[in-house]
């Protein structure tokens, strides 16, 4: 059984055959004058071929010149069709003119803001994470936005989460032991991944992303308190392991020290001692209480 492929025909912007709409409105201005000539040479009896003509050719001009006109004001476009076909996009500014049998439609070329809902995502070691973007877009080609897909506006919209769930799945949110790129840790990198994915994603409609980034980003709520408790025990080991490391050098410090002075001669035995005692006082968490040693130490 041969499988067969359907091929949709890509559309691409160009310019449209338009005119500037001042000068038809002069234009129109005439025929009106003209129009109001025939019709008071008339009502005066004063028959001739030019008010005939004056009454006949001026609501015909009327007719074909008063419904071309359209407004389009900064960062717009007009898309033109004929019988739907398309004959090009217009972006002149200002008060512009068409043949009345051409359709036109409005397209916004402005930057659009969209904020994605929160969506709950597996990382890339399985766990939920809730994620949310701000999205920075725009219409760059106004032919692929109105043919190419169905509702351009819809579309973002669909796209946007599912480029969130491709970047949220390539990743994990976070990596205690700092070597890979994680969502929680590598924002700015993680952001640029995400605008080419949109971008990638958006151009079949003829859709460009300028900025984006993430406004919401958390474990899910099933296993929050399970990576809470988690980070916190992580934090725990990495400021033990901190304080250790500055004990042991103190302790190192002061044995030296003491030797090196001649304040007192310490066995191995009586070093242990002093080791132990030291990294009690520096390790400990609460406040140590002297015990003075009247007798010797080996009592």
């Amino acid at each position: 059984m041969s499988e067969s492929t359907i091929s949709l025909t890509q559309s691409r912007e160009r310019p449209a055959a338009t005119a500037s709409g001042y000068l038809m409105l002069l234009i129109l201005l005439i025929v009106v004058a003209i129009q109001v000539f025939g019709v008071v040479s008339l009502a005066n009896d004063h028959f001739g071929v030019l008010p005939i003509l004056a009454v006949i050719v001026g609501p015909i001009g009327i007719v074909l010149i008063a419904p071309g006109f359209y407004m389009l004001q900064p960062n717009q476009a007009a898309s033109i069709t004929l019988f739907g076909e398309y004959k090009g996009t217009d972006r002149a500014t200002g008060l512009r003119w068409v043949l009345p049998w051409l359709m036109r439609k409005k397209v916004s070329v402005r930057a659009n803001n969209f904020i994605s809902d929160k969506i709950k995502v597996n990382d890339l070691r399985g766990n939920p994470v809730e994620m949310a973007a701000q999205i920075v877009w725009r219409v760059v080609d106004t032919a692929q936005a109105l043919f190419d897909v169905d509702d351009y506006k819809q579309f973002v919209v669909v796209q946007v989460e599912a480029a969130i769930r491709a970047i949220g799945a390539r990743y994990p949110y976070d990596d205690f032991t700092h070597t890979d790129i994680t969502l929680r840790g590598n924002h700015d990198e993680v952001g640029g991944e995400l605008r080419k994915e949109l971008i990638a994603r958006l151009s079949v409609a003829g859709i460009t992303v300028d900025e984006c980034g993430f406004t919401h980003l958390a474990y899910a709520q099933e296993i929050a308190g399970a990576m809470l408790r988690r980070q916190q025990a992580q934090a725990v080991v990495s400021a033990r392991q901190t304080l250790v490391e500055g004990a042991v050098g103190m302790v190192e410090m002061a044995l030296e020290q003491l030797s090196a002075k001649n304040v007192v001669e310490l066995d191995d035995e009586r070093r242990a001692a002093m080791v132990s005692n030291l990294m009690v006082v520096l390790c400990g968490e609460r406040d140590t209480q002297p015990v003075v040693n009247t007798g010797s130490l080996y009592q």
